[in-house]
Order: C-alpha cells, then structure tokens, then sequence
C-alpha cells in the first residue's frame, strides 16, 4: 500500500509539469529592431525588462541621446560612468589593441564629418580638416579612474560599432538571471543564442543577408547557432561613391580618416559573446580579407565569414576556423 501511494504521487507530480513554452517578443531599438524569442515554464513576458534595461543602455552609451553619459563625455561634462559603459570600453581597448587601432571608437568625429554618425556635418571636408580632426584619434589617450574617464578634450567616443552587440549580451545575461535555458535574441541582426529551438530539437536557425545594394533583403546563406553569438558588418547599405565608381565603405580608415575602400561587402563573425562579434566584425571591414586571414590565424577563438567581391567583379565568399553555413 505504501509503494502504491509513492508510485501514485510520482504519477501526479509527472502529470503536472509543465512543459516549456516558445515566447517572442519584438520591438524598436538603437535604431533597428529586436527580437527574442525564449522557452520559459511559466509563460512570463520580460517585455517590461527588456524596455527598462534598454533604456538603461541608451542612457550611458547612445551618441543618440543628448543627456547620455557618452553624449555629457564628449562635451566634457564631468560624468561618473555606470558598469555598462566601463564594460565595453574595457572590450574596445582590447579589440583595439588586438587590431592594432584597426578598430577605434575614437574616430567619432571622423564619422561624423562624413555624415555616417550620429551628427551630421553639412561642411564637406578637406585633407586640412581632416588632418585636425585626426590628431584627437587614439583610444590610448583615453583612460579610466574608477567611474571617470580621462581623455583629450577634442577626442570624441563613438561606440555604435559595440553597443549593439552589447546589447544583445546584456539582454541574454538577464535571461540566464532567470535561469532560461533555451533563447535567441536578435538586435538588428546581431546574435546569441543558447540551448536549442525545443520544438524543433536542434540549435538556432539563423540567416546570413546576402549583399543587396537595392536594399531588399534575402538569405541564401543559413547556419545553426548554438551557445555562441554571431555579428555581421556590411558594407552594401551605407557607402559613398567616388568619381571613378569606387565604393568606400562607412567604416573610416582610423590610420587616414577617410572612408575605407573595401571590396569586403559583409563579414559575419562568431564569438562567445556579441560585444566581442560585433567589434571584430566592424574591424574585419577595414581590414581586408588577406589581413583578416593572418589574424584568424592568430586567433582561432573565433570563427569568420566574408562575402566580397574578387578581381573580376564577382561575389566570392571565404570561411575562417570552421564556420559552417547550409
């Protein structure tokens, strides 16, 4: 009789478990939109933490927002800086000296004199201009002390090439708080994911854009992301055109201040987080591909996918330390 009660509350303790369930949520964000779909028991929407942590973020690191903590920065306001900014300025000075200031958040004001960044400059600029505007370039100058950060007062920090991918990781970080287990979250393309999509029993399926000038969007290129994040740069959407029909990319040279001439039309990085992805994928544009393979060499924590365009014209594409596509 005892054995049959046991055997009757392990049925009943079985029947009532509940089954995880697929949740999305979607919205508007830096600009973009996001996306994150999770499985949770209980059915509980973290909308209302997904918006305050967003506002949080734009709040320190958004050149968009006039009252930001990087907006008060570069207009030299004295500013004690939250964990979030101190964060992904640690991850770009370590982009930038892996990179060797490839990549560099203080090329801001270049940005913004080409009318890529969050201002815009209706004075063309000259070699002059931007020579002066170069002297301030170097994220070596700028320095942190606690919560406060010591820079020139002309250098200008610009971390829209970063903040996305930030993005992504805190909002993933707050989902395994929660002890979620199974998620993608997608700011704008930028990803990780964790765990597997349950009702279909295997990774994340995700998808690579194909290069479109016209600005339509297709996916021939897919993969399976799991427990990893994944960034992608391209070029093919904001770009400037030179009298010879050469295209320059909206990624600036921070070794000339110019727009950087590319034929790299997209690079997809995986990481173990998106910072990192969305940081070496912007500095992979600037690089070129045969610069790129020599740091892949180098670095085989991360996996990379180009699409570019090769001698004649035509789209050719290159995988480094085993990224896979379908």
């Amino acid at each position: 009789m005892k054995n049959l009660i046991i055997m009757l509350c392990a049925i009943t303790v079985l029947s009532c478990k509940k089954e995880p369930q697929l949740l999305k949520v979607s919205g508007p964000m830096f600009g973009t939109s996001y996306s994150v779909q999770y499985y949770d028991t209980e059915g509980t929407s973290y909308t209302k933490s997904f918006d305050s942590l967003f506002v949080v973020i734009n709040k320190s690191l958004s050149n968009y927002q006039s009252d930001s903590d990087i907006s008060k920065l570069n207009r030299n306001e004295v500013v004690t800086v939250d964990n979030h900014f101190i964060t992904v300025l640690k991850a770009a000075k370590q982009i930038y000296r892996e990179t060797e200031g490839v990549f560099d958040p203080t090329i801001g004001r270049l940005v913004n004199g080409w009318n890529f960044g969050s201002e815009k400059n209706k004075t063309a600029l000259d070699s002059i201009k931007v020579d002066s505007l170069m002297r301030f370039v170097g994220l070596n100058r700028v320095g942190l002390v606690g919560h406060t950060i010591k820079k020139p007062t002309a250098s200008f920090i610009d971390f829209n090439a970063i903040a996305k991918g930030y993005g992504v990781d805190v909002i993933a970080d707050f989902l395994e708080t929660k002890n979620v287990k199974n998620y993608l979250v997608d700011i704008g393309g930028e990803l990780r994911a964790k765990g597997i999509h349950l009702n279909k029993q295997k990774g994340w399926t995700v998808g690579i854009e194909n290069p479109n000038f016209d600005e339509s969007q297709s996916y021939n290129k897919t993969l399976v992301l799991k427990d990893k994040a994944m960034a992608t740069s391209g070029t093919y959407r904001k770009f400037k055109i030179d009298e010879n029909g050469n295209k320059y990319a909206h990624i600036i040279n921070t070794k000339t201040g110019y727009p950087t001439k590319t034929n790299i039309l997209s690079v997809s990085v995986i990481a173990d987080n998106c910072m990192m992805a969305d940081g070496y994928a912007t500095a992979f544009q600037a690089m070129g591909v045969k610069k790129v393979d020599y740091f892949m060499s180098k670095h085989p924590e991360l996996q990379a996918y180009l699409i570019f365009e090769n001698d004649k014209n035509t789209l050719e594409t290159k995988a480094f330390n085993g990224f896979k596509t379908n």
